[in-house]
């Protein structure tokens, strides 16, 4: 799919996945425009710092907001949709906000898509919405839901909406091996929930390639999962701490 020229809504864009994407467009396509959304304004700053280009536009915003959510979509041509919770604790601690977020957040993206006549938009989602074992998963399932089925509300409009699955990301914030190497640094020792546990991973040029993948070749209605490694966290941690 060319992008060039075109309006790309980026929601939860200051995030790792965000300031990736942002810097393959940035380096791919001259002409194009990039709407950087999310609540964060420290997070807008200290990213408008580091990438200065005039492409950018920063847009505070929460997609739990769906008149501010229909507004930044007006004239956009993409919406990729990058926010949301996704610390596992965190959504248990906070069950109601994960759901707000993930769940009526993902609602408000493809309503503002299909209200603004979005043509493409694309959900990032997680290996932990099969079979969800904890509230993170779940929300994530029902997003997925959401998205795939947005395409049947616009049957009647040139919206197409669609969905990648990926696994955990290498080094992300958040991510175990930033977590690890930090408790090595500060510990001496690292901790295991359970040693029972697998982990998908890929990697942030993958995360990015996936993505423009689902843009390429999506017609509406696919969750896009890939084919990545397994590890068990067991043999993670030997690798970071032998």
């Amino acid at each position: 799919m060319d992008l060039s020229g075109a309006t790309i809504l980026l929601t939860g864009g200051t995030g790792s996945f965000g300031n990736a994407f942002v810097e393959r467009m940035l380096d791919t396509y001259d002409d194009l425009t990039i709407r950087i959304y999310s609540r964060d304004e420290l997070k807008q700053s200290q990213m408008q710092s580091r990438i200065a280009d005039s492409r950018l536009r920063y847009l505070i915003g929460d997609v739990r907001d769906r008149a501010r959510m229909s507004r930044a979509a007006q004239g956009c041509d993409v919406i990729v949709h990058a926010a949301a919770m996704k610390q596992v604790p965190a959504c248990e601690y906070n069950p109601f906000e994960a759901v707000r977020t993930n769940v009526l957040g993902a609602q408000h993206v493809v309503d503002a898509a299909i209200d603004a006549k979005v043509p493409h938009g694309v959900a990032l989602s997680t290996d932990k919405a099969v079979n969800p074992v904890n509230l993170y998963g779940a929300t994530k399932l029902c997003a997925e839901k959401i998205f795939v089925q947005g395409n049947a509300y616009a049957a009647q409009s040139a919206t197409r909406l669609a969905c990648v699955r990926y696994g955990n990301v290498v080094g992300a914030r958040g991510s175990v091996v930033p977590v690890f190497r930090k408790q090595l640094e500060e510990q001496g020792r690292i901790t295991i929930t359970d040693e029972r546990m697998t982990r998908f991973w890929i990697t942030l040029p993958q995360a990015v390639d996936l993505v423009v993948h689902a843009l390429d070749h999506m017609e509406g209605g696919e969750i896009f999962i890939p084919k990545i490694p397994s590890m068990r966290v067991v043999d993670l941690a030997e690798a970071l701490a032998p």
